[in-house]
């Protein structure tokens, strides 16, 4: 056999496409078990990744187990069942859901189906991280608008939309600052968007707020057609490990992000383990 080609000049870094190479890695929370060996401690409390501490239910546990034997076939790619229950419960259709392997797939898949680096993103200064790190990726322009009393500023987020503005990500409550915007004021900065812009509201912690004047995205669906919906199973629910996530949108939105999801994006027992939880 031969050696193969020794050229020590070639930098795959620097031969990377220039966007990518100034991006540093997701930084997640230290796992528990690396902190014990690191300080010798027995006992820790994490905080860092909002995981909820109750864990799954005891139901979705035995849906899981009960779907062991089946990890030789591969997921129903279009995950039909949780669908129809997600349905259900928001009172959409089955072409109105995208899902993913935990909400960020979604975050990703709206970013690389409708922005490339022409393009201008727009988020919050304390919004969620995946936001400006799926702008870069793109080499598109990320846009981070000055928060007001750590709560999104939609008002100026609105002024800063050009005609280069592709993409808003809003979260509702926000992650990490805990602060929501309530729906007039929702409803008064949709209002304001143009139409061909994409709205995307991260409603990944609606759960933990219970608030008359809370929105609830997917009923705004219906007069909003560049408006998207996330949600996830990783807080509430206790499925973080599991990665299983979700969009609503209009009919053609969802169309585009089945094109260029992944085949299989969502596993079998996250797809089990999901049903469970909503039932």
């Amino acid at each position: 056999m031969g050696k193969g080609k020794q050229a020590a000049a070639i930098d795959f870094i620097s031969s990377a496409n220039r966007s990518i190479q100034a991006m540093s890695p997701y930084s997640p929370g230290k796992p528990i078990e690396e902190l014990q060996r690191e300080l010798g401690l027995s006992n820790v409390v994490k905080l860092a990744s909002n995981e909820n501490p109750m864990g799954p239910s005891p139901k979705v546990l035995q849906a899981i187990e009960c779907g062991l034997p089946q990890l030789c076939r591969y997921p129903d790619a279009n995950g039909v069942l949780l669908k129809q229950k997600l349905c259900e419960q928001h009172g959409v259709k089955p072409e109105q859901i995208t899902l993913g392997n935990g909400s960020n797939d979604v975050l990703e898949l709206i970013a690389r189906a409708y922005c490339n680096a022409a393009s201008e993103i727009i988020y919050s200064q304390h919004g969620f991280m995946v936001y400006p790190l799926a702008a870069q990726a793109l080499a598109a322009k990320g846009v981070a608008v000055a928060a007001k009393n750590w709560c999104h500023d939609l008002q100026a987020m609105a002024a800063a939309i050009t005609a280069k503005t592709k993409l808003i990500f809003l979260a509702n409550p926000n992650n990490p600052t805990g602060t929501f915007f309530d729906t007039n004021t929702l409803v008064t900065f949709l209002d304001a968007v143009p139409e061909n812009v994409i709205v995307v509201l991260d409603e990944a912690y609606s759960e933990y707020i219970d608030l008359g004047q809370y929105p609830n995205g997917v009923e705004l669906l219906q007069s909003y057609r560049n408006l998207v919906v996330t949600r996830t199973f990783s807080k509430a629910y206790g499925l973080a490990a599991l990665r299983v996530g979700y969009c609503v949108a209009n009919a053609e939105i969802t169309d585009i992000l089945n094109r260029i999801r992944q085949p299989f994006n969502v596993n079998s027992l996250a797809l089990v383990a999901a049903l469970a939880a909503l039932e």
